[in-house]
């Protein structure tokens, strides 16, 4: 986190702040400051009585910023001041974090930022995992998974980890076999049985429940579920919360390196950690989002 001098805040200078955030991040920007009533308020009666950090954590908007603005009453009483910056895309946030704008960002798995940081020669580390969001299979023409017809067409991410798990999913309910020791490196080409010939669409994954009612079935992210409005629970069928995908992508904090430790950051993760975050989790999300915690 950036060392910046704790200051006093009080009610005209937090939304000044919050103005100027909201103004340097117009035009082509992606990010955008969200705040609500309950952390304005808890921060407004903290700063009137002591001193606020300003916190920035960046986040995607369905789930990760709802589930931060559900923290904001707890950081407030832990002296923070929590301001979410939303956006649409995987790359900015990173790039943001890294640059400095950003004391932390919420939105990504860890196999997702270690390939970030490869590719891209950023140094950005998990300081926790928070929560793991299962993929599903929904119906689109096909109502279920026993009335698939031969040749029947399944919508499935087309990047590599994503469409990975995908396929170990259809593999779960016995739609296909995949080579022995098969991992979340596989691919199309590593299917050796496919009884019912499913003709696999890839197709990129934020785009997968807008094709839905062209396909049978599709496998969609958790997150992209979430925010097109489906339910786990008319999921045809969820990954396991032991399997190897939900202990290979859960939902990460991510800080610049040798930031896991600030105190900023440890309050961040105990107040999303929280017993109010928790229970606002599981009844917000009905197993769509998993605590791991």
């Amino acid at each position: 986190m950036r060392k910046e001098t704790v200051r006093k805040v009080s009610v005209f200078t937090a939304a000044v702040l919050a103005a100027s955030v909201l103004t340097a991040c117009g035009g082509q920007q992606s990010g955008s400051v969200q705040t609500d009533a309950a952390g304005a308020a808890a921060a407004e009666t903290t700063a009137a009585g002591g001193e606020l950090t300003k916190l920035i954590v960046g986040a995607s908007p369905a789930p990760h910023a709802e589930i931060l603005n559900a923290a904001k009453e707890i950081l407030a009483q832990k002296g923070y001041d929590l301001q979410v910056m939303e956006y649409v895309d995987y790359i900015q946030p990173n790039l943001a974090l890294e640059s400095g704008d950003l004391d932390a960002n919420y939105f990504q798995h860890l196999p997702y930022l270690e390939s970030f940081n490869e590719e891209n020669g950023t140094d950005l580390v998990s300081a926790a995992a928070i929560h793991y969001e299962p993929f599903g299979i929904y119906a689109g023409k096909t109502a279920s998974l026993d009335a698939l017809a031969d040749g029947a067409v399944v919508a499935v991410p087309n990047d590599t980890s994503n469409e990975a798990r995908a396929l170990l999913l259809l593999e779960a309910q016995g739609l296909i076999k995949l080579k022995e020791g098969a991992d979340l490196t596989v691919t199309k080409n590593d299917i050796v049985e496919n009884p019912k010939n499913l003709e696999l669409y890839e197709v990129e994954a934020a785009q997968i429940p807008r094709v839905i009612e062209d396909v049978d079935i599709a496998v969609i992210n958790g997150n992209y579920a979430i925010e097109a409005g489906f339910k786990v629970a008319d999921a045809l069928a969820v990954e396991d919360s032991e399997s190897i995908a939900a202990a290979t992508y859960g939902n990460v904090i991510a800080v610049r390196n040798g930031e896991e430790n600030d105190p900023a950051v440890q309050a961040l993760i105990e107040a999303l950690k929280s017993d109010e975050v928790k229970k606002f989790m599981e009844d917000t999300y009905e197993g769509a989002v998993v605590p791991l915690f």
